[in-house]
């Protein structure tokens, strides 16, 4: 899979339906969300994400993609996602592998919203 259909599969699973979501992520996926019950896995994971309201518009940035090996790829990000007036941010990881030819699924993904860093003193 090319970089940028890396980047429009990776898009499609934060504004696309749940179909659409349901038919991208493995079964035996694992999911770290920062909500509780923060670690899912499986069809928890894909019910947990596939039943929430889906973003308008995706921005990503910060992109690294990865490929350990063949039938893999890792991915780093940041991404800014808006629905009406909802606006979310993190960092995010996932990893795909590929079933067949042109035949990809999510098998991991984490979202780590921006921590709060606490203000250096200058005068210090």
């Amino acid at each position: 899979m090319d970089d940028a259909r890396v980047w429009n599969f990776e898009k499609s699973l934060w504004v696309g339906g749940a179909e659409h979501y349901r038919e991208l992520v493995d079964e035996e996926c694992l999911m770290v969300l920062p909500h509780p019950p923060f670690v899912l896995g499986g069809a928890e994971a894909i019910a947990a994400v596939a039943n929430t309201p889906r973003w308008a518009d995706v921005t990503i940035s910060d992109g690294r993609i990865a490929r350990p090996q063949e039938g893999l790829i890792v991915i780093a990000y940041g991404v800014k996602a808006t629905r009406d007036e909802e606006t979310y941010e993190a960092h995010c990881t996932s990893t795909y592998r590929r079933l067949s030819h042109e035949e990809w699924r999510v098998v991991q993904h984490q979202q780590t919203p921006p921590l709060a860093v606490p203000a250096v003193d200058k005068d210090a």
